[in-house]
């Protein structure tokens, strides 16, 4: 078991990851890693220092669904990953994944973002 986090009273913070394809999960989903733009590791680095837990709410772009939720394990490293095959993509880190299913949006529409003008979450 872990031990506590020094964060515990700081909010737990959420984010939608968008994959390009669903190789890209079933890669995370198997190694426990992902890897993500370096325009989103500033973000994802500081929500992990500062939040008590982040998870991430993976979907592939176009598909309609959510294939499941993770919680972040480790903060981005330096280290890049040949898993993914890009050139695009930024340091890899760690993922504990809670649920692998394919959730349809639809089951998520009464869910808002008031960070972006209260729209539907997908």
């Amino acid at each position: 078991s872990k031990s506590p986090s020094p964060r515990q009273n700081v909010p737990v913070r959420y984010f939608i990851m968008k994959s390009s394809n669903l190789q890209n999960i079933d890669i995370s989903q198997q190694k426990g890693i992902w890897s993500t733009t370096t325009s989103n590791e500033r973000k994802l680095n500081g929500a992990f220092w500062e939040s008590s837990t982040v998870y991430l709410i993976f979907s592939v772009q176009g598909s309609g669904h959510f294939q499941g939720f993770a919680r972040m394990g480790s903060a981005i490293g330096c280290e890049k990953s040949q898993d993914w095959g890009s050139a695009g993509f930024g340091g890899v880190f760690k993922v504990e994944w809670i649920r692998k299913e394919s959730i349809p949006f639809q089951f998520a529409h009464h869910l808002l973002n008031p960070w972006n003008d209260s729209k539907k979450v997908q």
